[in-house]
């Protein structure tokens, strides 16, 4: 048998049954003739506790040292899951991300993983043992000071490690029982997802999908590593996402037309009023964000106005960036050139993602006919090959997800989807 990297979130290791739990199912694996490594987040909440108790001791707290706060919290869940294993009678040796190799740049809060270099994980599994480590954490290549991924980078620590070790799978254990066709907690009818290819479920997961983030999606295409998206609640099949699609038993799992339906609350938006329409200016509004290190998402230009000249851009981002992105253009006001800036921080973005969108007409019709009637208004469009997204009010999201799920056959006719744990974060 092969070597599988377990990556565990936070719900799955919330407290010490949970723990204990995590503990049999990891056994049971090295058990089954697997080599184990295993991946864990912070426990439960504990790393938004952290970030409030940062700000309430300094509101604008130090890059370096929040890091080396925030990386406390997966420290404290990779030893007690590793005593737990060995109280089963089993050999684990845990490690923080440095101690694993897990090389990053020098950004502090949002770092990029490098480079792996897992000499001390291959020592510890040809010793019989099963390596735990903490997720979300690195060490950067210049400065050696500890890092944190962001959000969701417990995820892409355990599919760079995956790769690294040239794994069988990575398996992620979360709180759901796989990938479904929208968010269980929004829409009760959602369909659990067999399999989904690497392709839908980045623009599932750019689109504002909390079960894998982007970041770790993309590790696992670019070196072709299998994931599968189980429940650690749970011992049912979850959602397999690989280039090719899977087989069980001696049927093969088909891509379906349509694979879900993502929403996302958490970006604001910015209108830049005014702009000259002529050469470069665009590209001075976005070499300002740039420069700021604030990704963006969705674009739109409005025909500028014949009697002015002028036009407004509006484009979206994280709400966490936007008092920064409103900061660097006002600095750079008038080197671009605008009237003013509009922010907005209540909107909702509801995508919808298939491959089989390509070729089968009618689908965009039918999409913004659902959000009609539901009597949701769009305020922005963004289209790609496999994805229809649109912005509309934050409040009408729920509903505009559940409407376009309804119409596109999407809930399913069994039991409502289970949601076992809490946040999972």
């Amino acid at each position: 048998m092969g070597l599988v990297v377990q990556k565990y979130g936070g719900s799955s290791v919330a407290d010490a049954e949970g723990i204990k739990r995590v503990a049999k199912r990891i056994v049971e694996a090295k058990k089954n003739g697997h080599q184990v490594v295993v991946v864990v987040s912070a426990m439960g909440d504990t790393t938004d506790e952290l970030i409030d108790l940062a700000e309430q001791v300094s509101p604008m707290p130090a890059g370096r040292e929040f890091d080396m706060l925030l990386t406390a919290g997966e420290r404290i869940s990779m030893a007690l899951l590793a005593m737990a294993i060995k109280n089963l009678g089993h050999e684990a040796q845990s490690f923080t991300g440095s101690q694993a190799g897990v090389i990053t740049d020098s950004v502090h809060n949002k770092a990029r993983i490098i480079d792996v270099t897992p000499g001390r994980i291959r020592e510890s599994l040809d010793k019989g043992n099963i390596a735990i480590v903490a997720g979300f954490q690195g060490v950067s290549q210049d400065k050696k000071d500890i890092t944190t991924l962001g959000r969701g980078g417990s995820d892409t620590t355990a599919v760079a490690l995956a790769a690294a070790l040239d794994a069988e799978v990575c398996e992620i254990y979360t709180d759901v029982d796989g990938v479904f066709t929208a968010d269980p907690r929004v829409v009760k009818k959602a369909k659990k997802i067999d399999w989904i290819s690497f392709e839908d479920m980045l623009e599932l997961a750019s689109s504002g999908s909390k079960v894998l983030l982007h970041r770790c999606v993309e590790y696992a295409r670019r070196y072709n590593i299998p994931i599968h998206v189980r429940s650690s609640f749970s011992g049912l099949q979850g959602t397999w996402v690989s280039s090719q699609p899977i087989q069980q038993g001696d049927k093969k799992v088909e891509q379906a037309i349509i694979s879900g339906v993502a929403h996302d609350t958490s970006e604001a938006k910015i209108t830049v009023v005014g702009v000259p329409d002529k050469p470069g200016e665009a590209a001075a509004i976005f070499r300002t964000i740039s420069d700021a290190e604030i990704n963006i998402d969705m674009i739109v230009q409005n025909v500028s106005a014949a009697s002015t000249g002028l036009t407004d851009i509006s484009f979206t981002l994280p709400k966490a960036e936007g008092r920064k992105a409103i900061d660097a253009l006002e600095k750079n006001k008038h080197g671009i050139g605008f009237d003013s800036l509009r922010y907005d921080d209540q909107i909702g973005k509801i995508s919808l993602v298939g491959a089989g969108m390509k070729t089968n007409p009618g689908v965009t019709a039918d999409f913004f006919t659902a959000l009609s009637d539901a009597g949701v208004n769009i305020e922005l469009i963004s289209t790609s090959e496999i994805r229809i997204s649109v912005v509309t009010r934050a409040d009408d999201v729920n509903e505009a997800v559940r409407a376009v799920h309804t119409a596109f056959g999407l809930d399913s006719d069994s039991d409502e989807a289970v949601v076992y744990g809490g946040t999972g974060r």
